[in-house]
């Protein structure tokens, strides 16, 4: 079991090897494949064992589909054992991934304090860890509030030991860190925003530096001497000093000059401003931070696995509260850049926060590729909905490395176009262009304000994550609330591009 640095992320479930399927009466789980089919998931068990098995399987109509599962309780040595099949589907699209979670969501407060996964049967690579991986995921909650929890909802499974061989449990450390990654994005968008605000936040990532990133933080004051008049102008009817966050790892040992630039936009709640959004639902504002929280959680990946890559992460991170010294609609700001923008709508913050520090970043690191992330607009989420976060490039090869990496880790992304025409939507009669266009396509013109602050010669990607990092569902890989969304894809595209 790996060491944790991360003081503030509660992993409750350990994950455990064996060479050999324990003796014991703990719940046990085996996966099945459409193709395998049940009868060589069943070898090693009693022909008692194996018969009620199949006639449980039969009666459900279960035929490895992924997610599905069979359940049994069987007599083990005077004690009652569950045993369960586990669908892995074709074992494509994350099947184990989500096998692995859907026992942990029916096994989490069970009673079962550990859970055997036995994939010996199955012939594919790393069966028992990527289905470890999913339970991981599925099992994370955050119960730091939860003061009055009946016994029967609290979670009481601690262990999951996998039945693998030394190679597979040599590779287990670079799931966990992803894994630590995901919990640590969640834990800050989960986090109530009397708890989490831009300090707090700052200090959340502090630890961090245990696993050896470089971290730095400009305030208020530095930010004022620079110029960033966008960013500070989010912030200014808050009592919350706004902070830049900078996040460094360089696992090249300096072979890699210029860095992944990787810019988060943290609003860490988003009342609106003084065009202040509607009561209703504006609890959920404390996601706002989500893209921040995608980027710290990468880099709490890409330093645990000590990817050898080089990557900057920075994050803006501001609360937009509408007092009597709030930005107004009319105002105008002047940027780093120094290209100026009328504010004509205070809740079309993340923009105005996010231009600033790409540039800062740009002028300070010369990045080839940069990627910012950001619950941007609403309108993606009536356009993609909660499948697909949206994609925006100025290079297409970057589009599809980025889009490649969404559907190899599951956090899947869909390309959206960019265009003069909708460029020209932005211009103001009286700065160099206004901070919103007309009703119709936002998250384009959303993504073609981001564009005017990238530099001549950097690819650049933006990606509009609003429907994907808080969810009112549960799925076969989280609870209800946060995902986690944006840390397996930058883990992976990183993996893919610049660890070669």
């Amino acid at each position: 079991m790996i060491s944790i640095p991360d003081r503030r992320i509660a992993i409750s479930i350990s994950v455990r090897f064996a060479s050999s399927r324990p003796d014991s009466p703990d719940a046990l789980v085996l996966p099945v494949s459409k193709k395998g089919g049940i009868d060589a998931a069943l070898d090693g068990l009693s022909e008692e064992v194996a018969a009620h098995l199949r006639r449980a399987a039969q009666a459900a109509r279960f035929n490895g589909d992924t997610a599905s599962i069979v359940e049994i309780v069987t007599d083990y040595d005077g004690e009652p054992r569950r045993v369960l099949l586990a669908g892995v589907g074709s074992g494509e699209d994350h099947g184990y991934e989500n096998a692995g979670g859907a026992v942990a969501a029916k096994l989490l407060t069970s009673g079962e304090k550990t859970m055997i996964i036995d994939a010996s049967s199955d012939s594919s690579t790393d069966t028992g860890s990527r289905m470890a991986y999913g339970a991981l995921q599925r099992g994370w909650r955050l119960d730091r509030y939860r003061t009055r929890q009946k016994a029967k909802a609290k979670p009481t499974l601690r262990t999951i030991t996998v039945v693998a061989d030394e190679d597979e449990a040599g590779r287990w450390a670079a799931h966990e860190h992803v894994f630590a990654g995901i919990a640590f994005a969640r834990e800050l968008v989960t986090e109530p925003p009397n708890i989490l605000y831009p300090k707090s936040f700052v200090e959340r990532c502090r630890p961090l530096e245990e696993l050896g990133v470089k971290i730095e933080v400009l305030g208020r004051d530095e930010m004022a001497e620079l110029g960033m008049g966008a960013l500070l102008g989010v912030a200014q009817g808050s009592v919350r000093e706004p902070q830049l966050l900078v996040m460094r790892w360089d696992g090249t040992d300096g072979e890699q000059n210029k860095p992944l630039a990787l810019v988060g936009k943290g609003v860490t709640f988003d009342t609106g401003g003084i065009s202040i959004k509607p009561g209703p639902g504006m609890e959920d504002m404390k996601f706002d931070m989500g893209g921040a929280g995608a980027v710290a959680g990468a880099m709490r990946a890409l330093a645990g696995r000590k990817a050898k890559a080089h990557v900057i992460g920075v994050c803006g991170l501001v609360e937009n509260m509408p007092d009597g010294n709030a930005q107004r609609p009319a105002d105008v700001v002047t940027t780093m850049s120094g290209q100026t923008v009328e504010v004509l709508n205070t809740d079309a913050e993340g923009r105005l926060v996010l231009c600033d520090a790409m540039h800062w970043v740009q002028e300070n690191y010369r990045p080839d590729v940069m990627i910012d992330l950001a619950t941007l607009t609403g309108a993606m989420i009536i356009a993609l909905g909660f499948e697909h976060g949206g994609c925006f490039a100025n290079d297409d090869g970057l589009a599809e490395q980025l889009l490649a990496a969404g559907t190899s880790s599951g956090d899947k992304l869909w390309r959206m176009p960019l265009g003069k025409a909708y460029d020209k939507l932005l211009d103001s009669p009286i700065a160099d262009m206004k901070n919103v266009g007309p009703r119709e396509a936002g998250s384009i013109t959303a993504a073609q304000y981001l564009q005017r602050f990238v530099q001549d010669g950097v690819k650049w990607a933006h990606l509009d994550i609003a429907g994907m990092v808080w969810m009112k569902s549960a799925s076969n890989l989280w609870d209800k609330g946060a995902t986690g969304f944006g840390v397996r894809l930058l883990d992976r595209f990183v993996a893919d591009n610049f660890e070669s």
